[in-house]
């Protein structure tokens, strides 16, 4: 399916475009940086879905809706929530609130295969369910001292519980962020619980000296003992 990215802010189009790269249902035909943009690149290209921002310069993207006689599927983008139920008028498929996690856009291209598959008999194998693997996740977006950062997830070594916050220590900083451990395991599914405060990226362990995790940046991190089986399992692999 052609996809149209609209957003006025570039980190917006570099997370989606990085989604919609590990989605082999979707491809990216166009990027505009506002609503003007990208009526006129309706007006000449063939677009399945567009991943619209609503709060951007000259037009919203609520009243660029209202300019569409037949529009795509609409996916509306925005860190406003408070836009919610009017978008819903306009028949738009899935509202997605920023920072946009990667499997909250999966549950949003779900109903888009749904939706497709119905009108075109795309397989059952190109649609995404809890079933089937899902794509290696190698960005993630987080919300740390009221700005949004793109992570790569090479570049995280390990996530801290830190109260009713995680620290996610990546080879630049460290960000706190106002989620739990559990949440972030959700996020980061290739990491692995090495103790009840600590997921870790196996990629930057060195070498496990008794219940001492020793990292390549000779950093150490304890081994739980209800988790010891579990990684040792995971090295084998």
């Amino acid at each position: 399916m052609k996809c149209l990215i609209v957003d006025d802010e570039p980190l917006a189009h570099t997370i989606l475009e990085n989604y919609i790269q590990q989605i082999p249902l979707l491809q990216i035909v166009g990027k505009c940086y506002n609503a003007v943009e990208a009526f006129n690149f309706l007006y000449e290209y063939e677009v399945d879905v567009m991943f619209l921002d609503i709060q951007m310069p000259i037009l919203t993207g609520l009243q660029m809706l209202k300019t569409l006689e037949k529009p795509p599927q609409i996916v509306l983008t925005t860190a406003y929530s408070e836009f919610a139920l009017e978008s819903y008028e306009f028949g738009v498929l899935d509202y997605l609130l920023k920072p946009i996690r990667f499997e909250r856009f999966l549950k949003t291209i779900n109903k888009l295969s749904l939706k497709e598959k119905n009108n075109a008999n795309i397989p059952n194998s190109a649609i995404f369910n809890s079933s089937q693997t899902e794509p290696k996740i190698t960005q993630i977006t987080i919300k740390s001292d009221g700005a949004i950062h793109c992570l790569d997830v090479e570049e995280v070594i390990y996530v801290e519980s830190y109260g009713n916050f995680v620290k996610i220590h990546t080879l630049q900083k460290i960000l706190l962020v106002a989620e739990t451990t559990q949440e972030m395991h959700n996020r980061l599914p290739a990491f692995v619980r090495v103790h009840k405060s600590f997921l870790l990226n196996l990629d930057f362990l060195d070498k496990i000296e008794n219940n001492i995790l020793i990292l390549k940046n000779n950093e150490s991190l304890p081994l739980g003992n209800s988790y010891k089986q579990a990684v040792l399992e995971k090295l084998k692999k």
